[in-house]
């Protein structure tokens, strides 16, 4: 810790945080989680364990005065067995809702995984400090949005003035589900990743739970919905099914209807929308699952190739085609009956021409670039003219 200002250490409190549903105490300080403790009980694997533990979207949001401001934090860093060091973790000052510097905290824990076989150890490591200085000395309201890839457990917080938390603006809250693309991908930082681009567009506040690898319509996912406070609401659904090849077609159509069922118990008349896959060529017609090709990870490139057979769609294998033909057939019965439901095609998001222009570099997740182009067009389609968060 530097010396250099009389620093005022500020607990960290449920009430100085966004986006997280739920906050553990842990020895040094506190975890955000993105699923509250029940869900996580029930949660059977370590993938979605470590997504939900990953603060996409989670941010420290306070008042203040203070010219200069440092978090302790211990983050948990992923590595992939046989492939380069991937990046630290970015976190990202906004003040006033402007962007106002980029930080990283080096060190941490370290968690192995093996892509071929998915086994993982974590080796410990040390807390480490971030620091952002030179802000101006009026009462201003600041957010520190965490990195969406790493888990990060929040130790201590210190000014130079006091803190306190930032009043409500009054916006809206839209509570949005869906896979790594929405948890973050590849996107450029924390208020990159494109739910995080679509919320400040349309002036809303975010509670992200995509789910790396998890968007899979679980029972406590939903119920985690339904007990959440939110204006908005939306689902993506479909890319995390099929690369996962968790169900068949007989299984798909009852299982939107629960998940939706269950969020409508808490959001009866809430703007529900539920968003069909964004273009994945190689999963259009091939069902999954998917499997990594790790020939050129050494070099730090990573591919996925869709493995399953096409002739087994007859067999209720799912596809992204599939999947966006039954959900726009399902949102238009339930709309009958549910006027504050609605649909919007992942195509309009990503397809074909973007794809040329813009393509998935591993195949399956999008790059910085598109996680803007989305976002925008996001914002455009659902938080304007006819949009169902109109």
């Amino acid at each position: 810790m530097t010396t250099d200002h009389d620093w005022i250490t500020t607990p960290v409190t449920a009430d100085l945080l966004r986006g997280a549903l739920d906050l553990e105490p842990t020895e040094r300080g506190v975890l955000p989680h993105r699923l509250p403790a029940r869900a996580r009980g029930q949660i059977p694997d370590g993938q979605l364990a470590m997504a939900e533990a990953q603060p996409s979207g989670v941010r420290l949001v306070f008042r203040t005065r203070a010219t200069a401001v440092e978090l302790d934090t211990l983050p948990t860093k992923l590595v992939y067995v046989g492939a380069p060091p991937r990046p630290d973790g970015v976190y990202e000052l906004v003040v006033d809702g402007r962007p106002a510097g980029r930080a990283s905290v080096i060190g941490g824990n370290a968690m192995t995984v093996g892509m071929a076989t998915g086994a993982a150890s974590t080796r410990p490591g040390a807390v480490g400090t971030l620091r952002f200085d030179g802000l101006s000395d009026g009462v201003k309201d600041v957010e520190i949005w965490l990195p969406y890839d790493e888990t990060t457990e929040l130790v201590a917080l210190r000014t130079d003035a006091p803190v306190e938390p930032a009043p409500d603006r009054g916006r809206r809250v839209w509570l949005h589900h869906g896979s790594s693309i929405s948890h973050g991908s590849t996107a450029a930082g924390p208020t990159s990743t494109w739910p995080a681009l679509a919320a400040s567009l349309a002036g809303v506040e975010l509670i992200n739970l995509g789910l790396s690898g998890s968007a899979l319509l679980d029972p406590f996912t939903a119920r985690a919905m339904r007990d959440t406070a939110a204006d908005l609401i939306s689902v993506k659904i479909g890319i995390n099914l099929v690369n996962t090849d968790a169900m068949r077609l007989r299984a798909f159509g009852p299982a939107v209807h629960g998940f939706l069922d269950t969020v409508r118990d808490g959001h009866p008349t809430t703007p529900l929308l539920v968003v069909s896959p964004l273009l994945c060529p190689i999963h259009e017609d091939t069902p999954g699952p998917t499997a990594p090709d790790l020939s050129d990870i050494g070099a730090g490139r990573l591919r996925f190739l869709a493995v399953g057979d096409p002739a087994e769609r007859a067999s209720g294998k799912l596809t992204l085609r599939v999947i966006r033909e039954e959900l726009a057939r399902i949102v238009e019965q339930r709309a009958a009956e549910d006027p504050n439901l609605h649909h919007l095609d992942g195509l309009d998001l990503y397809g074909e021409a973007d794809f040329a222009e813009l393509p998935l570099p591993d195949q399956l997740h999008p790059d910085a670039a598109t996680h803007r182009r989305i976002g925008e067009r996001f914002a455009k389609l659902a938080f304007t003219a006819q949009g169902a968060f109109a």
